[in-house]
């Protein structure tokens, strides 16, 4: 019988898993970055940005974008000073399977389009369209970037860190971030977490989901 255990993870759960730069120790949100009077504004292109995602279970992994729905950055110097990205829940698409091929079930299931008792099993659109992700500070060493940001999703704010590139060319710049991971238990998103329940066997869909960001935007 499973055991739903997701009360005393929550009061238990202080740190949030990143890849390649470690763990972050402090699960609260961070201050938002603020930018200063001489900053210049980028905005987004919304058509040629998109966050790529893989999750994975022991039968294999599925892969897809989220798109942005809107996003500015203040630029100072070709420095990052504060930035605001405004997520699409709605946009997620799975890219590795063909239509009539499981690709509209598993994108109705992320989305908790189908059936009721789903709704919530994974980012319930329905009831939080919209996701979001705001910069706290950025610094830069040796040519790569290091982003903090707070991440909402299904209501829920958690602190994420990810390594990434930016480069300015003209009126663009582009922000492409390494692959880092987060846990999705930390914003409530619980399907067959092996975490949260018991008696998945190997029933389960790993918590960690995988996540590039790749970011353009025009100056203003």
């Amino acid at each position: 019988m499973k055991k739903i255990i997701l009360s005393l993870f929550v009061l238990a759960t202080i740190s949030m898993n990143v890849a390649c730069k470690g763990e972050k120790e402090n699960g609260e949100a961070g201050e938002v970055a603020t930018a200063t009077a001489e900053s210049t504004t980028y905005v987004v292109d919304t058509k040629a940005s998109a966050i790529e995602w893989i999750g994975s279970k022991p039968a294999g992994k599925h892969n897809g974008t989220i798109n942005l729905k809107s996003g500015e950055v203040a630029v100072k110097n070709d420095s990052i000073q504060s930035g605001k990205f405004v997520i699409d829940m709605n946009s997620i698409v799975v890219t590795d399977l063909k239509a009539g091929d499981g690709k509209e079930d598993l994108e109705a299931h992320l989305k908790g389009t189908g059936d009721k008792e789903g709704e919530d099993h994974f980012f319930n659109v329905g009831k939080f369209p919209e996701g979001m992700f705001e910069i706290t500070s950025i610094t830069s060493e040796n040519g790569k970037a290091t982003v903090n940001g707070n991440l909402t999703l299904k209501g829920v704010t958690k602190p994420v860190t990810f390594p990434a590139t930016v480069a300015y060319e003209g009126n663009n710049m582009t922000l492409t971030s390494d692959s880092f991971q987060i846990n999705r238990t930390q914003w409530n998103v619980n399907y067959a977490s092996k975490s949260i329940f018991d008696d998945l066997k190997d029933k389960f869909v790993n918590d960690e989901i995988e996540l590039v960001v790749k970011l353009k935007a025009t100056k203003q």
